[in-house]
């Protein structure tokens, strides 16, 4: 069996990491951001202590099916009013160090899932 990449679509992949930022395609990011297979938006997150419910809105409000919470090099989880909140609006999530966020982003937008990684940069996590 061949397998070849599919390039028909505008998908934005995870390119490169690192605690402090994130390669999406060929950009830079270097602050906290929400990322799904069409866009790259800031998120005004920067460490776990201060995600609030209400903080994930931006990703909730993009019509995915689940949201990966990269916490940093350390899987550390968020208060259970931010899952109360998410599955209020029907959304998952799934709390992943950065490394294990980005791979899991990448397959999920292979197969085009509704997915959102929202990634936590330069926190002690």
């Amino acid at each position: 069996m061949q397998f070849s990449m599919d390039t028909t679509g505008p998908a934005r992949i995870i390119t490169g990491y690192s605690p402090t930022q994130l390669r999406v395609g060929e950009q830079l990011v270097m602050t906290s951001a929400i990322v799904t297979a069409e866009r790259v938006l800031p998120w005004a997150v920067a460490t776990i202590e201060e995600l609030t419910p209400q903080s994930l809105d931006p990703a909730l409000a993009l019509d995915v099916e689940v949201v990966l919470l990269a916490t940093g090099e350390r899987q550390v989880w968020p208060p259970a009013a931010v899952f109360a909140h998410a599955a209020g609006r029907r959304v998952g999530i799934e709390v992943m160090t950065l490394s294990a966020a980005c791979r899991t982003f990448n397959v999920l937008v292979g197969d085009r899932r509704a997915v959102a990684l929202a990634a936590l940069l330069g926190s002690a996590g």
